[in-house]
């Protein structure tokens, strides 16, 4: 769990960090260098959870990777089945991080939405929807483990 008191906000407890896989924690089906580090190293701080259409087919080894399975998204209104798993979890508990337009809708219901550039690319309506806007996805997952970096931004 991750507590964050923010001045001008109210207080989060973070138990969840939901994320999307495809463009966000790999790209073109490849985990990104130092994500499967991260998450050991966030494992004892909060629940990680994936959210994939599996895009790639490579799921399966990404999950072999980081120790973890991950939820397939279904075609069709794929921003509605990840927005349903963030309620379902509790929004109000909840951190989601992705990049693409099918994550705009969980981002904007979490409790704290960070979306990352990517090569893949970033969709505007997505960026609008976050809280923060990182570089890369090493950058905003080094956030859960520095948090007062998390309320340097967000203060009011």
């Amino acid at each position: 769990m991750i507590r964050l008191n923010i001045p001008g906000r109210d207080s989060i407890t973070l138990r969840h960090l939901v994320c999307d896989v495809n463009g966000t924690l790999a790209v073109d089906g490849i985990l990104q260098p130092g994500v499967a580090e991260r998450f050991a190293r966030l494992k004892n701080l909060i629940t990680i959870h994936l959210l994939t259409a599996d895009t790639h087919g490579r799921q399966h080894q990404i999950d072999e990777q980081l120790g973890l399975r991950a939820v397939r998204i279904s075609p069709g209104n794929e921003a509605g089945q990840k927005a349903e798993f963030v309620r379902q979890l509790g929004a109000p508990s909840v951190a989601a991080i992705g990049q693409g337009a099918n994550d705009a809708a969980m981002l904007k219901l979490a409790a704290l939405g960070i979306c990352v550039l990517s090569t893949e690319g970033l969709a505007v309506e997505t960026l609008l929807s976050a809280d923060l806007l990182m570089p890369d996805i090493d950058s905003a997952l080094e956030l859960f483990e520095h948090p007062a970096r998390i309320t340097a931004s967000l203060r009011k």
